[in-house]
């Protein structure tokens, strides 16, 4: 079943998806080479319980950690650890957030100093990306057409689209319906309504789709190790369009 928030649920959304935005720029102020992503962690837990918030990952299903940091070839899921940024390196930052009973979820992909021609255009098309699949995000159009913006842009641009994880509805539970694949033919599925809560989130890989798990459970890899982005914005479908919840 898909919940939809009322004008209250929603605003109580805004705060939430506002402290997960305002704790991305305070981690992304951070990355640079030479950190841990064990102090990225430990920076975004700070920040999220200061502001008597909770961060949304930590426990969920047994992660270990309050963020998740994935680097080049991960995917996503990735555990912060001792593992030090490097010059050239593009990090994926996974950041959730609960606050006053309400979830926001929000990533973005970053570069760790000078880095690559290729990784810039990965990152530039996995965001834009999200902004295709965003302005699908309409009332009235059907829950596919959300994939189908994000697999055209990402193929015409030759790059591929993860397939083994995607989006999801979000609101009082971090994984709520519907589940929003980041590929598909467009007009199927379920038609959007006003106050469906949307966490959107194209994965993006320079190579194929294929990815693996690794043995510690969690972190998820490109197949052929070439490099992947993530890119996630929580989205309410509103009469008004769609409307970005996680924004400072």
């Amino acid at each position: 079943m898909i919940i939809r928030k009322s004008q209250d649920e929603l605003q109580a959304m805004r705060e939430a998806g506002r402290l997960t935005a305002l704790t991305h720029d305070v981690v992304a102020a951070a990355v640079r080479p030479g950190i841990t992503t064990a102090s990225l962690d430990a920076l975004a837990e700070e920040f999220i319980r200061d502001h008597d918030a909770i961060p949304a990952f930590k426990g969920y299903n047994g992660y270990p950690a309050s963020i998740c940091v994935s680097v080049n070839e991960e995917v996503v899921h990735g555990i912060p650890g001792a593992r030090i940024l490097r010059d050239g390196d593009i990090v994926s930052i996974d950041i959730g957030v609960v606050l006053d009973g309400f979830y926001g979820d929000m990533a973005r992909t970053y570069p760790v100093g000078e880095i690559s021609e290729e990784a810039k255009r990965l990152i530039a098309v996995t965001e834009t990306a999200l902004e295709k699949g965003i302005a699908a995000a309409v009332a009235g159009n059907r829950l596919s057409d959300i994939g189908h913006a994000v697999q055209s842009y990402v193929e015409a641009h030759g790059m591929s689209v993860v397939r083994d994880f995607v989006g999801h509805g979000i609101g009082r539970s971090m994984h709520e319906e519907p589940q929003i694949p980041n590929f598909g033919r467009p007009g199927y599925g379920p038609r959007l309504k006003p106050g469906m809560v949307l966490a959107i989130e194209p994965m993006v890989n320079v190579g194929g789709w294929e990815v693996i798990v690794l043995s510690d459970n969690w972190t998820v890899v490109t197949a052929d190790r070439s490099l992947s982005a993530h890119f996630e914005d929580t989205v309410a479908v509103t009469e008004g369009g769609p409307l970005v919840l996680t924004q400072a």
